[in-house]
């Protein structure tokens, strides 16, 4: 199975992430940030991908250094986890619609890290959650796990049900980009020959 655990510590963050690929989208979080952990929720539950995520950062400062420090450590386990990449889809995307908001995450497991993020907030918080951070967790994610990443939303009035729909997109582009495809059995899915380098 495809497994990776990550322990990133800093004197902001102290981070422990594992993850299972070929999951049944079980998760359990410990990050002192409660919205963060609904999200991260639709990602293993939309994914299938098992998710243990352990936080302790200095929020009495503000929940930024978290936010992006998970994203940068999920990145990292997300990479160990595919390994070669041999054999995968590669290429994910997803619309996905909540009532009146509907959001499409487009991804590719290329090796290269690329952010295009697209998401027009209707209002700044969500409960006590700052909404700037999202674009924090995902640019870490990205550029960690070294993945491209197109993410809009396009159509809301509701930020938890924009926020939402992007977040359960993302879970299940990822679940289709990850899988193997049968076609590909053996085969590295780039004609370049590697999505490593």
């Amino acid at each position: 199975m495809r497994t990776a655990t990550i322990t990133r510590n800093t004197s902001e963050t102290q981070i422990t992430v594992s993850l299972n690929l070929d999951g049944t989208g079980k998760a359990r979080f410990d990050t002192g940030i409660p919205f963060l952990e609904h999200m991260l929720d639709q990602i293993a539950r939309h994914g299938l991908i098992d998710l243990d995520i352990v936080c302790k950062g200095d929020l009495h400062i503000d929940d930024h250094h978290s936010v992006e420090d998970i994203g940068i450590t999920l990145g990292q386990a997300l990479k160990a986890a595919l390994g070669d990449k041999i054999g995968i889809r590669r290429y994910g995307h997803s619309y996905v619609p909540l009532d009146e908001a509907l959001s499409r995450v487009v991804l590719d497991l290329s090796g290269r890290a690329g952010l295009e993020y697209h998401i027009d907030f209707t209002r700044a918080t969500i409960g006590k959650f700052d909404v700037d951070l999202f674009s924090e967790f995902f640019h870490g994610l990205v550029n960690h796990a070294m993945i491209t990443l197109h993410i809009d939303n396009l159509r809301g009035k509701n930020a938890h049900h924009q926020a939402e729909t992007v977040f359960k997109a993302f879970g299940r582009a990822l679940r289709m980009a990850v899988e193997y495809d049968e076609r590909m059995a053996g085969k590295m899915p780039s004609t370049k020959g590697t999505l490593t380098a």
